[in-house]
């Protein structure tokens, strides 16, 4: 039963396991704040060309309920909950659309911050390099010693 445990343990605490986890809980922080983004301040809007605020109250009703005397429901509605489906697609795209922009952000910063880092240093200044002129005379002087090696005489 320990190997057991040690097993689960090495799982949990892997970084991937660790990061998906730590996902999904701002994932949830981030998802009511997107609801509440939609709810209280987009919705209002489209109140304004709609009879209401919120798409949920929005229904194709194909058989309706059925109560008696007192009020209780004999027979339940039956009805198709079109706005419900409209609410989620709305809250889906303004996530999506929350997740692109943070991404597309995150990838700004992190091109610019790798910019900086490859660009290389200034190479330090060296002993300046010799100039053609310099090289031709060392040439020079150096076919003169080896010609005059090479017949006998020493030049001065």
């Amino acid at each position: 039963m320990s190997k057991f445990f040690e097993d689960f343990k090495k799982f949990a605490l892997k970084g991937n396991v660790m990061d998906m986890a730590i996902g999904v809980v701002i994932g949830g922080a981030f998802s009511k704040i997107v609801s509440s983004l939609v709810n209280d301040i987009i919705m209002p809007f489209f109140s304004l060309f709609t009879s209401t605020t919120q798409f949920t109250s929005l229904k194709l009703v194909m058989r309706p309920e059925v109560l008696d005397e007192m009020g209780a429901v004999i027979r339940a509605e039956a009805a198709i909950t079109y706005g419900a489906f409209i609410q989620n697609v709305v809250d889906f795209l303004l996530i999506a659309l929350s997740i692109f922009l943070c991404i597309r952000f995150a990838a700004k910063i992190r091109d610019r911050f790798l910019k900086k880092k490859e660009e290389p240093a200034p190479e330090p200044a060296g002993p300046a390099a010799p100039t053609q002129e310099e090289l031709l005379a060392e040439i020079r002087d150096l076919l003169k010693e080896a010609t005059a090696s090479a017949s006998g005489i020493r030049s001065e």
